[in-house]
């Protein structure tokens, strides 16, 4: 049941007629995994808290460094030195008193990856290496867990959901493989525009909220591909790879 509290604070999304209560009801019960509260993770968190999804759990090993302020605005520069989950654990919670945050400053891997993240409704991944992205992917897959992928590099960001568990849907691995050594640039390396950080970061955040509610068509099995650089949009199916080592039948 929403309080009235709650149908005030949401009123301008329960009063559109393909959400209504009904998907305020659905994402207060959600529970939203979020792996990476980096320049992805942060704009997220912010909109998933303020949407009201029910309860995060926000994992990242990491410490906040100045580098990151330029894209990762849940951070100050009193923030520095301090651990991202627990600081973006507390600005969800300050954002949003009736959701419940929850800060897990851990490194997720390949041994504790389907313990980390069982229970959740969805997995939104923003993480910045190919190896964790593979471990949250077989763990997705072994939970039956939709996964929100999202990345961004330079001037270019990409969004899918997977749920590689079901015979018509591919998985992560689908797409890249599943070498966790496959060569990867990352921020630090590449570059990336900040703001373009926050576009793709409230773009998964509104597929996810479509995901977890039912409205519109879904993203699953489609590659959404944001080139800030010319300004296009563009969407490619994602096939079920026959041979993949993780989804396969």
């Amino acid at each position: 049941m929403l309080s009235d509290a709650e149908l005030d604070r949401y009123a301008r999304q329960i009063i559109l007629p393909q959400f209504g209560g009904a998907g305020q009801a659905k994402l207060k019960a959600a529970h939203v995994a979020i792996v990476g509260a980096g320049g992805i993770g942060c704009p997220a968190i912010t909109y998933l808290a303020a949407a009201g999804v029910g309860r995060l759990t926000i994992i990242d090993h990491d410490y906040v460094e100045l580098s990151n302020l330029q894209r990762q605005p849940l951070f100050t520069d009193a923030d520095i030195g301090a651990p991202k989950a627990e600081i973006a654990a507390a600005a969800a919670r300050r954002i949003n008193s009736h959701v419940i945050a929850e800060a897990r400053v851990a490194r997720i891997d390949a041994g504790n990856a389907e313990a980390m993240l069982a229970g959740a409704s969805l997995i939104l991944d923003g993480c910045d290496n190919f190896a964790t992205r593979l471990a949250v992917n077989r763990a997705a897959v072994a939970l039956h867990i939709p996964l929100l992928s999202a990345a961004i590099g330079a001037f270019e960001g990409q969004v899918a959901l997977y749920e590689g568990w079901r015979a018509d849907s591919p998985c992560y691995a689908c797409l890249v493989g599943d070498d966790p050594d496959r060569p990867g640039i990352n921020c630090a390396e590449a570059g990336v525009m900040g703001a373009l950080a926050g576009m793709i970061g409230t773009t998964a955040a509104l597929e996810a909220v479509r995901a977890l509610t039912g409205w519109g068509a879904p993203l699953a099995g489609r590659l959404a591909i944001i080139d800030m650089f010319e300004r296009r949009w563009r969407e490619v199916a994602v096939a079920k790879e026959p041979e993949c080592p993780i989804c396969r039948g």
